[in-house]
């Protein structure tokens, strides 16, 4: 068990190779929302009439429950910023949601650059009473926490209170002190968006075979002789490839060495971040910027993915401020930690004791230099 530093924001966890049964491109699909709302801006700036339609295209839910209370934005945006991005797998509306991705964007005053981290979902947490959901508390893994706050007594779960105890889960284990915005991203819609730019080429660094589909793109069939899936897989060569929707999804999600990842989930990430960076960088290309009715489908598809509150201001309003942050400086983000176990049982994971010099490093606004000192946090994916 890998021990960790119990500090004023209480227990952590660390990122973990178990998620099993987990949808792994859950991060792949935050990343890319949030790049593309952040990056959009600069697109949009003076097409007032494709600003509106991809505004009118995103859904606006209160994320933080102080809409009712009269909170009012900042007369502008200015940084520092947090943003929380939350990413769930869609399932029927009567079963609460889980939050499978977890991440925060975090931009200095400056404005001119970002750092994405993520908070593992098994991370183990003390989640507070929430009286709207008649939740009277838990320590347990950190998904859980929008699923405990989206049941409405009475009612059909609400995924943006569910979204609002979340956040006030992640403040406690990070202490930022408040997010300036937050969005749900529904990853049903990322295939959609793939497709909307025409697919997406990028790098593939060594061979991977999918464990779950075919080359015709349907899935393989689960073997009935045992766990696993069973007939031909779909191949993805080392070298320049074009990805088409269901390719880039199939392809970031693979994480086994038999599959052609030996370096397992941390394998897989780095995939994830190399798609994001080839992705982000084709929607910002001639190819889409400079074609109104690509950008269209491609902004539009993005916004009917995403649930956006900025707290007073619109997704376009934060996609304007800050137009001058490139994919190539964001910053990606790794966390380390390990899993905890009580007399063998598995409970969550906790974050290694140098995440929570990490946390007050960002609260005091020194990612920079406290980053020179732990290069190994810097994912130079």
């Amino acid at each position: 068990m890998l021990v960790g530093k119990a500090g004023r924001r209480g227990k952590r966890g660390g990122r973990s190779s178990v998620w099993r049964g987990v949808p792994r491109w859950a991060q792949l699909c935050t990343i890319f929302g949030v790049v593309l709302m952040v990056l959009s801006g600069t697109s949009l700036v003076g097409a007032e009439a494709l600003m509106a339609r991809y505004e009118g295209a995103v859904g606006k839910a209160d994320l933080f429950g102080d809409q009712a209370a009269g909170a009012t934005p900042k007369s502008d945006i200015k940084g520092p910023l947090n943003i929380l991005l939350v990413g769930i797998d869609p399932r029927d509306k009567d079963t609460p949601p889980l939050s499978d991705a977890i991440m925060v964007l975090h931009v200095p005053k400056e404005m001119d650059r970002a750092y994405l981290f993520s908070l593992p979902r098994d991370l183990y947490v003390e989640i507070p009473p929430f009286e709207k959901a008649d939740f009277p508390g838990d320590t347990t893994k950190l998904n859980a926490a929008m699923s405990y706050g989206s049941r409405v007594p009475g009612g059909k779960p609400d995924a943006a209170k569910g979204f609002e105890l979340l956040a006030i889960t992640v403040q406690r284990v990070t202490g930022i002190k408040r997010f300036d915005a937050g969005a749900i991203i529904n990853f049903s819609g990322f295939q959609k968006i793939v497709d909307a730019m025409g697919g997406v080429t990028m790098k593939i660094e060594r061979e991977v075979r999918s464990e779950h589909r075919e080359p015709s793109g349907k899935h393989r069939q689960g073997n009935p002789n045992g766990e696993g899936y069973i007939g031909p897989q779909a191949v993805y060569p080392k070298g320049k490839q074009h990805l088409s929707g269901w390719q880039a999804l199939d392809y970031v999600r693979q994480r086994y060495p038999e599959n052609g990842v030996p370096d397992g989930d941390y394998g897989r990430q780095r995939h994830q971040q190399q798609f994001v960076k080839a992705m982000a960088g084709q929607a910002l290309s001639a190819d889409v910027v400079t074609n109104p009715v690509k950008l269209d489908k491609v902004l539009r598809a993005a916004g009917e993915s995403l649930i956006f509150s900025g707290r007073g201001h619109s997704v376009v309003d934060f996609a304007v401020a800050l137009k001058d942050i490139r994919p190539g400086n964001i910053q990606m983000i790794k966390l380390p930690g390990g899993g905890i176990k009580e007399n063998g049982k598995y409970l969550g994971e906790q974050f290694a004791p140098e995440v929570d010099d990490f946390f007050v490093a960002l609260e005091r606004g020194l990612l920079d230099p406290f980053l020179l000192e732990h290069p190994k946090l810097v994912n130079r994916s």
